[in-house]
C-alpha cells in the first residue's frame, strides 16, 4: 500500500457528500397471525440527517421512534419507502461496523465485567489485543467506571449500565452514533457529561442520532430536532426555529435600581409597549447541582460508585485523522500477517557410526576349516593361515587320507 488512499477503509469510502440518513416515504404496518393489517406503527415518513450533525427524535411512547431506528439498523424491513444508510441500504454488512447503536434497555452479558464486555465487543471488530486494552482503558476512563472494572456487570445500578453500553457503542470508533434514551438512569452528573460527550463528538465530525423523552437534554446538544405523533413528522426544524418566540423581545441588563427600573417602565409605556413580565432570570438546577458538587470534589470529599469520568478516549478521532489511523492500524496488522519469524535451529546431534552387529564365527569357521592333522607339518609344528593372493580363492582339493569336517558332513567320507 503505497498510499493513504488505497488502504482507505470502508468508513473513508462512504461519499461524504450525500446525507449519512435519508428516509423517504417510509412505512411500517404490522400485521397479525391472519395476516390482518394491526398497527401502522410509521406511517408516510421522510426524514434526513446530515453529516456532522446531532439530530433528535422527539415523540412520546408509540409514536413510532423505535421502529424507525430499527428500519434504519436493518433489523426491521419497511412496508413501504426507501431507506439509506451511510449511501448504502441498511442491509448491506459493509456499513455495519461503521455504526455504533445504544439501545433503550443494555441487555449485557452480567457475569462479566466491564472490562471483559467491552474486550468481548472489540473482538467483534477484529481488533487486534494491543488496541483492544488501549481502547478498553481509554473507554473506562471515559464514562467513569476505571474503579470499578472488575464488578461483575449484573450488579452496577441502573446508570452505571448506561455507562458501559455507551462505551461499548464507541468501542469501533462509529462514523454514525444512534443512542435511543441514553441518559436514562443516570445522575445529574453523568446526564451532563453524557452531553458534553455528545458535543465533543460532534465537533470530531461524527454524526449522531439521539432519541430521548428529556427534552431539556435535547434543547442543549441537537442541531435540529423532528418531533413525531402517530407515525408521522409533526413538526421539524433547528433548536432556535422551534423554540424562539418571535413576538417577544428580552433584553437582559444589569440589576437595576428600582428608580431606573420606573423609568424605563414609564418610557415603555409612553410608547404604547405593554410590559407583560419584570423579573430577575434564574439559574438552571442543574448548573446549581454542578456546582455543589464540584465543590465537594474540590474540598476532596469520598464518595462510591462512579466517578465523573475523565478526558474522551483518543481513539474517537476526527475524520481528518481517521484515514491515517486506520492505515497504519491495519499496515501494522498486515506486516505482522506477512512477517517472516525466524526459523528455530535444532541442535545438531552427532552423527553415530551404524554398530553392525558382530557375528560369531566360530561355528562357521569350524565347518569350514580342515582337522587338526591337515594343518600340521611333518615335524608336528603348527602352520600359519596364510590369505590367498587371488581374489577369489581356487576349491581346496581334498587330501587322500585327510578329510574335513564339511566333507564329513556331507557325505565325503565314504569308502
Amino acid at each position: 500500500m503505497t498510499t493513504a488512499t488505497s488502504s482507505m477503509s470502508p468508513i473513508q469510502a462512504v461519499d461524504t457528500s450525500q446525507d449519512v440518513i435519508r428516509c423517504v416515504g417510509l412505512s411500517k404496518t404490522f400485521k397479525d397471525f391472519w395476516l390482518r393489517n394491526r398497527v401502522r406503527a410509521v406511517d408516510n415518513l421522510s426524514l434526513e440527517v446530515h453529516r456532522g450533525e446531532l439530530f433528535g427524535l422527539l415523540g412520546p411512547n408509540g409514536s413510532g421512534k423505535s421502529t424507525t431506528i430499527k428500519m434504519m439498523l436493518g433489523l426491521l424491513h419497511p412496508t413501504a419507502g426507501r431507506i439509506s444508510i451511510l449511501g448504502k441500504r441498511p442491509e448491506d454488512v459493509a456499513i455495519k461496523k461503521m455504526i455504533g447503536y445504544l439501545p433503550e434497555e443494555s441487555y449485557l452479558y452480567r457475569f462479566l465485567n466491564a472490562r471483559e464486555t467491552l474486550d468481548y465487543y472489540a473482538r467483534l471488530f477484529f481488533q487486534n489485543r494491543l488496541q483492544r486494552r488501549r481502547r478498553v482503558d481509554m473507554l473506562l476512563e471515559m464514562v467513569g467506571l476505571e474503579a470499578v472494572q472488575r464488578r461483575p456487570v449484573g450488579e452496577y445500578s441502573k446508570g452505571m449500565q448506561r455507562r458501559i453500553g455507551l462505551a461499548q457503542a464507541l468501542i469501533n470508533d462509529p462514523h454514525l452514533l444512534i443512542l435511543d434514551e441514553p441518559t436514562t438512569g443516570l445522575d445529574p452528573i453523568g446526564t451532563r457529561q453524557i452531553k458534553d460527550l455528545l458535543l465533543e463528538l460532534k465537533s470530531r465530525g461524527k454524526t449522531i442520532l439521539l432519541c430521548s423523552h428529556l427534552l431539556s437534554d435535547v434543547e442543549d446538544v441537537c442541531d435540529r430536532v423532528s418531533i413525531m405523533y402517530g407515525g408521522k413528522v409533526r413538526q421539524e426544524g433547528t433548536v432556535d426555529q422551534l423554540l424562539t418566540k418571535q413576538e417577544s423581545t428580552t433584553i437582559e441588563v444589569a440589576k437595576l435600581d428600582d428608580k431606573t427600573l420606573k423609568e424605563v417602565c414609564d418610557l415603555l409605556t409612553s410608547r404604547g409597549i405593554d410590559i407583560t413580565k419584570v423579573d430577575q432570570p434564574r439559574m438552571k438546577l442543574e448548573a446549581l447541582f454542578m456546582d455543589i458538587v464540584h465543590q465537594a470534589q474540590a474540598e476532596g470529599v469520598a464518595t462510591s460508585g462512579a466517578s465523573a469520568g475523565g478526558r474522551i478516549a483518543e481513539f474517537l478521532s476526527n475524520e481528518s485523522s481517521l484515514a491515517v489511523t486506520d492505515s497504519a492500524s491495519r499496515g501494522q496488522i498486515l506486516d505482522d500477517l506477512v512477517k517472516v519469524l525466524p526459523v528455530k535451529q535444532e541442535p545438531v546431534k552427532p552423527k553415530v557410526a551404524a554398530v553392525k552387529p558382530k557375528v560369531d564365527n566360530s561355528v562357521l569357521s569350524s565347518l569350514t576349516e580342515s582337522s587338526p592333522a591337515s594343518r600340521s607339518t611333518g615335524d608336528g609344528a603348527a602352520k600359519p593361515f596364510e590369505e590367498p593372493k587371488s581374489s577369489t580363492p581356487a576349491p581346496k582339493k581334498p587330501v587322500a587320507g585327510n578329510h574335513s569336517v564339511l566333507d564329513d558332513l556331507l557325505g565325503g567320507n565314504d569308502k
